[in-house]
């Protein structure tokens, strides 16, 4: 039995004034759907918004070369030329170290975080789990108090 090849990603919190970084491990074969899972579980944030992954970290993200979006399969009118998060594989958005994605999650308070894949690391995965392997500053509060 071969062993599947894990990706190691370096996750940063790009909204506010934020310095919260969390490098995870996760196997290639996964979906998006799975990985955001795991980087919204990372930040102690409840997964309970839709997202979307996007080649753009610049202006209309909607326009990104390559977009895969949770409305997707939620038939809930996706943005034009978006893909599957729950049928995409991890393996087949990143694939060499290096490559870089914007991972927007709740699209009314807009949590934006980098998503940089840093490592491929072949068969080496036994017993292996998607994890928290690093884990830098506080995470943010998803739902802080109201201001008056």
């Amino acid at each position: 039995m071969r062993n599947k090849p894990f990706y190691i990603f370096d996750i940063a919190v790009l909204k506010r004034d934020e310095k919260a970084t969390r490098k995870i491990q996760i196997e290639a074969d996964k979906t998006l759907y799975k990985f955001a899972e795991a980087i919204i579980k990372s930040f102690d944030f409840n997964f309970d918004h839709c997202f979307g992954f996007y080649s753009s970290f610049e202006g209309n993200i909607t326009k990104a070369e390559r977009l895969y979006e949770l409305f997707v399969d939620c038939n809930e009118s996706p943005s034009e030329g978006a893909k599957s998060v729950k049928k995409t594989k991890i393996s087949e958005v990143f694939r060499v170290a290096g490559d870089k994605m914007l991972f927007l999650f709740d699209y009314g308070d807009e949590w934006r975080f980098s998503v940089e894949l840093k490592e491929i690391k072949e068969g080496e995965n036994q017993g292996m789990k998607t994890a928290v392997i690093e884990s830098t500053g506080k995470a943010p509060k998803q739902y802080p108090p109201c201001e008056e």
